[in-house]
């Protein structure tokens, strides 16, 4: 009976006594014990839960050192200026010790530099705000306080004197710690100022974990291989991290600096830093390349040549530093030609020819140039352009454009050039012979043309110039105009070229190039092309349909023949008469247009008779049957 009664009891008081105990003021430190190195900062925070009272608690720090015996020194308190024991008054009045507070129930006490004596037990309490005494009011954490074993140095400094934009960047620092706790080593290489920059920006570091991390602006950079760092074993428990940058860039001065941080593990498994130091390594200038490269070419000014003359062209690139592994692109660009009339501001600038920086050469859109002309480095830093017998074609103005990588000997297609920039233009003239073109386009004489006949058209034209020279024939054809295609008895009929802002583009038929070979541009009918004599062409469309009627004109152009054999377009031509050709339709079309319209009539007229014949038939044998 009396422990039935002992066990309501007990029952009882926990059904009073939980609801309250749910609300009890709890204070909380990190689980210790806590390892900090001397001579660096402690911070140490402290927090209250379930108080009554004001939101903002009040927080008293005692520390039970070691070799006192269990008595308790005030350290810092936050309602009480007098609450600190001697050891620790001049430090608070310094401000080298106070607590910080982070809320209203949440403190941190920090020693700016922690002292060998600063080793035991901290007491963090809070005054009772509470209407009754319930839950602790203070809790403790052991702190350890180990020596500053942390070393760092570094082999050689920056000189200060410019470096030039592409050149290598090499920095070495030694780190190392000796501690009997088990405490990890981070280094970071880092950069202040320069470009416009007062804040410090990490490069890139060696982390806790031994795993390489760059800094945000360096991200990319480090990605595309620019930017590594490696370690070294070094002798002594100090190791060697070496960082490099294959290319310097002018936004990369500054004054650099390597740090180095000791880590420790606390009890919670959070990483906290304990030890720092950082070491100026020196200040970095870097000479930007656009202050000293210039590309020149030459000849200079203006070359005049005449046909099938050689032309040589020299591009050289100077002003680039010495000791840096550049790549260069190197482009040949013409704007204008004596053949399109058109040499000013409003030409279109092409490319001749370029050398790549592996040194591959490729030619423009005139692929004939790969195999009467050169590209060549000729020297270190020159670069020629020979086109062995210059055409007309080839005449404008010519400059030298030079992309440099600088610091990259072999760039990546898509990385971006550090600078391009242009030479002078050089203004190549040739002087061509006279060279007169003329044409003229006929349809012989012959029976009407119709559907299913073969169109014969006749081109005469003539080049008259002084040595060999050669036609070159095209045919086109425009659609019948409305205003043309009138039905006479002429099939063919000379009327002006539509414009072609107005009527549609003409269709390209077919062409006899200089050299003889027929080309046919059209898939419908059959077409062929022919020289009948030396100026003479002719074009003939066999079993031709209504697609082929239109109004046909020739162009020639003239070819020339330079010195040494090889043929160039001389820019002369002439564009012949326009002949319109119509299709009219064959006898037998003709025939059996009426024949059809018979057969149908017939068919229609028997139908109806058909029909009357049955429709009578029937209403009397209806009558027939209703008599009876």
């Amino acid at each position: 009976m009396g422990t039935a009664m002992a066990s309501m009891k007990t029952l009882f008081l926990c059904l009073l006594w939980g609801p309250q105990c749910a609300l009890c003021r709890e204070v909380f430190l990190p689980p210790g014990t806590l390892y900090r190195v001397a001579g660096f900062p402690l911070s140490l925070p402290c927090g209250v839960s379930g108080y009554e009272g004001p939101r903002t608690q009040d927080f008293e720090w005692f520390l039970i050192r070691d070799d006192a015996g269990g008595r308790q020194m005030g350290v810092v308190s936050t309602r009480d200026e007098g609450f600190p024991y001697a050891p620790f008054q001049a430090r608070v009045r310094s401000g080298e010790v106070r607590v910080e507070r982070d809320s209203g129930d949440r403190v941190r006490l920090v020693i700016q530099r922690l002292r060998a004596d600063d080793q035991g037990k901290y007491e963090c309490y809070t005054p009772s705000t509470d209407s009754t005494y319930q839950g602790n009011y203070s809790t403790t954490v052991p702190v350890k306080v180990i020596p500053d074993t942390l070393q760092i140095s570094f082999s050689r400094s920056l000189t200060g004197q410019p470096a030039p934009e592409g050149a290598e960047l090499t920095l070495t620092c030694s780190a190392g710690i000796r501690s009997e706790q088990l405490t990890h080593l981070s280094v970071a290489f880092g950069r202040r100022g320069g470009g416009g920059e007062a804040s410090e920006r990490e490069i890139i570091a060696i982390d806790k974990l031994l795993g390489v991390v760059p800094g945000p602006s360096y991200r990319k950079r480090y990605e595309d291989g620019e930017i590594t760092l490696e370690k070294r074993n070094g002798e002594a428990g100090v190791d060697v991290y070496v960082m490099k940058m294959r290319a310097v860039r002018p936004q990369d001065s500054g004054a650099y600096f390597c740090e180095a941080s000791q880590w420790i593990r606390d009890p919670d498994r959070s990483w906290q830093k304990i030890a720092q130091r950082t070491l100026d390594i020196g200040n970095l200038t870097v000479q930007q390349l656009a202050e000293s490269l210039s590309i020149t070419s030459s000849p200079k000014g203006e070359v005049m040549l005449q046909v099938g003359s050689p032309l040589i062209l020299t591009c050289e690139v100077l002003g680039l530093p010495s000791g840096v592994r550049s790549g260069l692109l190197v482009q040949w660009m013409k704007k204008g030609s004596e053949s399109d009339g058109v040499a000013g501001s409003g030409a279109v600038e092409v490319e001749v020819a370029r050398m790549s920086p592996d040194g591959v050469v490729s030619w423009g859109d005139d692929l004939s140039r790969a195999s009467g002309g050169s590209m060549e480095k000729v020297a270190e830093g020159r670069y020629s352009l020979k086109l062995f017998s210059a055409r007309p074609l080839d005449s404008g103005v010519y400059r030298c454009v030079v992309s440099v990588y600088a610091g990259e000997g072999n760039p990546g297609a898509s990385t971006p050039a550090t600078l391009t920039q242009r030479s002078e233009g050089v203004t190549v003239k040739l002087k061509s012979k006279d060279v007169l073109v003329a044409a003229v386009a006929h349809l012989p004489r012959g029976p009407l043309l119709k559907r299913g006949s073969t169109i014969t058209l006749i081109c005469n034209a003539t080049v008259t110039t002084t040595g060999r020279a050669q036609a070159q024939v095209q045919w086109l054809r425009w659609p019948i105009p409305e205003r043309g295609a009138k039905k006479t008895g002429s099939q063919a009929l000379d009327v002006t070229v539509p414009d072609p802002s107005v009527e549609k583009k003409p269709t390209l038929v077919a062409a006899l190039m200089y050299d003889g070979v027929a080309k046919v541009y059209t898939n419908g009918s059959e077409v062929s092309v022919e020289r009948l004599s030396a100026g003479s062409y002719r074009l003939r469309v066999h079993a031709a349909t209504t697609e082929d009627q239109g109004v046909y004109v020739c162009h020639a152009q003239a070819f020339g023949q330079d010195p040494h054999g090889g043929w160039y377009n001389t820019g002369a031509k002439a564009e012949s008469n326009a002949v319109t050709v119509y299709l009219y339709a064959r006898a037998a079309d003709l025939v059996l247009i009426p024949l059809v319209i018979g057969v149908s009539s017939s068919l229609f007229v028997g139908i109806v008779i058909i029909a009357t014949v049955t429709c009578c038939f029937m209403k009397r044998l209806a009558r027939q049957r209703a008599v009876k």
